[in-house]
């Protein structure tokens, strides 16, 4: 499957190209167990930066986002190929092998 989108809100901005800065909001979800592993939006926390579509970040992350507009918010569901894979991310609570949703937020293109 790789990286499937589903927008859930319509952006109204150009789409990020490959190499730009982006800020997002996003949260992290396991999708067996449907808890939430991590989330800007959580105290304390802040928007997340990268350079988008250079590795990185998860593989998911780099295809879903280089999808999006400036404004939209959308959800990626990543298999495990395209997030953490075999090793999972325990430190996070990420079992191996899990498929991952985000629901992203892409607030700045720079």
């Amino acid at each position: 499957m790789g990286v499937q989108k589903t927008t859930t809100k319509e952006g109204n901005g150009p789409m990020p190209t490959k190499g730009q800065k982006v800020t997002v909001h996003c949260t992290g979800i396991v999708k067996a167990t449907q808890k939430k592993f991590w989330s800007t939006k959580d105290p304390g926390q802040q928007p997340f930066s990268f350079n988008v579509g250079l590795g990185k970040v998860i593989r998911g992350w780099d295809e879903g986002v280089l999808q999006m507009k400036l404004n939209e918010c959308a959800t990626l569901e990543m298999t495990p190929d395209y997030g953490y894979g075999a090793g999972g991310f325990p430190a996070w609570g990420i079992p191996p092998n899990a498929v991952l949703i985000f629901h992203i937020e892409l607030i700045k293109i720079d």
